[in-house]
């Protein structure tokens, strides 16, 4: 399977607490909620056809539990989402927790890179990892990561965990895929393509 994550992040890369102020208020955090004044039809659509790839949701402790307690709640038939997301198969990167609560749940306990390398080898289309940006940015670090899909908000927090504050490794990206909301959000889409390349400037003379 590939494995993809899908972060939300501000200008300042920023990823904690997208939709609610009390979303996640760890580390004195009190700027959550900047995703949702820019949400419109085709964020709704475009993140509608992202899910629709998944064979399977890749999760950490924490996110898992924040999920576990929220999507079983939400009944509305018309959410695009809800189905699939309480339906998919869950995967736990989780060395706490003996259980699951929100089925179909497997437990990955141990290093983490050993795990979700030998998940990453069975067949299927897309792991899908959703929040959990720890465990995202140490699979991408790690190489494991296949997909990057990032929705950049047009705000600057100021404060807040970032998504990829200094990573282990250098990671070299691809632009694949791009595309703009009419409520100035930016959806993009990258493939990991190895270390990151660097160069020496020449003059833009070489350039053109």
């Amino acid at each position: 399977m590939k494995i993809t994550l899908t972060e939300f992040v501000t200008l300042d890369g920023v990823s904690q607490g997208p939709g609610s102020p009390t979303e996640d208020t760890s580390e004195g955090f009190t700027q959550g909620g900047w995703l949702v004044p820019y949400l419109d039809k085709l964020f709704v659509q475009r993140t509608s056809d992202w899910l629709a790839l998944a064979d399977g949701l890749l999760l950490g402790r924490r996110t898992y539990e924040a999920f576990a307690r929220d999507w079983p709640q939400i009944t509305d038939p018309n959410d695009p989402f809800t189905e699939r997301m309480n339906s998919l198969p869950k995967y736990v990167v989780t060395n706490t927790r003996t259980e699951g609560s929100w089925h179909p749940t497997t437990l990955l306990h141990g290093d983490p890179i050993h795990t979700v390398g030998k998940l990453k080898a069975q067949p299927g289309r897309e792991l899908q990892i959703h929040g959990s940006a720890r465990l995202g940015k140490a699979l991408l670090s790690a190489g494991l990561v296949d997909t990057l899909r990032l929705v950049v908000a047009p705000t600057v927090t100021g404060s807040g965990r970032r998504l990829l504050d200094h990573p282990s490794a250098p990671v070299g990206l691809r632009l694949v895929r791009h595309e703009a909301t009419a409520n100035g959000l930016l959806l993009l889409e990258y493939e990991h393509v190895g270390a990151a390349p660097v160069a020496e400037y020449e003059g833009v003379t070489a350039l053109i």
